[in-house]
């Protein structure tokens, strides 16, 4: 069977705030909003959700790299969430967003100038065959685990 022809579109992001998620991923890489707002209710968005009376508000922000078509970062809040585990690198499911940035120790700066805090240390590994990576393990403000990383 032959794959589907597809085109990557965007991650969605569950924020607590995403107001303050936006601008911390607009100030720190660069991301562009995409209007308009989002504001969902009634009943196309409980359908889609499963949830009932479900309001959903937030926005696209363009992702860098990718052009002006290019994907997105779809942060969304919930006026009602539901309580969730805190992420974890090794948990099933999506663990992290990663950014090649140009150099690892500043972008973590601005990730904790910005709100965000430490995860785990910076690494600098030999791939064999692909050459080496600098990463390391960043949160963003409400936690959410980010990768920080450049290929050398």
């Amino acid at each position: 069977m032959a794959p589907l022809k597809a085109r990557y579109a965007h991650t969605n992001l569950v924020a607590r705030d995403w107001k303050r998620l936006a601008r911390f991923y607009e100030e720190v890489f660069g991301c562009v909003p995409v209007p308009p707002e989002r504001n969902a209710r009634g009943a196309w968005a409980d359908r889609v959700t499963g949830l009932k009376d479900v309001h959903v508000r937030g926005m696209h922000l363009r992702l860098p790299g990718g052009g002006d078509g290019g994907p997105t970062l779809e942060i969304f809040e919930y006026a009602a969430p539901a309580e969730g585990l805190a992420p974890a690198v090794n948990r099933p499911g999506f663990a992290h967003l990663a950014f090649e940035v140009e150099d690892v120790d500043a972008a973590r700066e601005k990730v904790r100038d910005a709100g965000g805090r430490d995860y785990a240390e910076r690494v600098s590994v030999d791939i064999p065959g692909a050459g080496t990576i600098t990463l390391i393990y960043v949160a963003d403000p409400e936690g959410n685990i980010l990768e920080l990383q450049k290929w050398s």
